[in-house]
């Protein structure tokens, strides 16, 4: 009979830094406003009724939220619309930006990526952890390794 050896994590017993994606995620809830709700025919928006929706609409909701405005019809939104917006929003969002809620993920990554202090990674070998129940669009992977690539040992 063979003597069973605990299993051992060789990656946390190596001298590998893990770097979690996740943790670049920005606490906090996400919402999002779709501007198609308020076109006429769900085809144009009527500049009067839109305003009124923007002066009678109840931005404390949005209070603390990370916010996606976009449009998901076809159709031409003048750009103050967006503009109108965002402004109600300001005084209670988090962060608000013209894009769809997964645009807004992406972009949300981006900005915590930025910030980072990537130098802590210079000459260290560096492991992305790839899963976790968070979702880390894509797009934050290739950034990590391109911001990697200039500092770590390998990656």
């Amino acid at each position: 009979m063979t003597e069973e050896l605990p299993i051992q994590n060789r990656v946390a017993a190596s001298a590998l830094l893990t770097l979690d994606p996740a943790d670049f995620y920005p606490q906090g809830p996400r919402r999002a406003i779709d501007v198609a709700d308020q076109l006429h025919m769900r085809l144009l928006l009527k500049e009067k009724d839109f305003r009124l929706w923007i002066r009678q609409h109840d931005w404390t909701q949005y209070q603390d939220c990370y916010v996606a405005i976009h449009c998901s019809e076809e159709a031409i939104v003048p750009t103050w619309a967006y503009m109108l917006v965002s402004l109600a929003l300001a005084p209670y969002a988090r962060h608000a930006a013209f894009a769809t809620p997964a645009e807004l993920e992406a972009l949300l990554f981006q900005q915590a990526l930025a910030l980072h202090d990537w130098t802590q990674y210079r000459d260290r070998k560096v492991v992305v952890k790839g899963c976790g129940p968070i979702p880390v669009p894509v797009y934050a992977y290739a950034d990590i390794a391109r911001r990697l690539q200039a500092v770590a040992a390998s990656v």
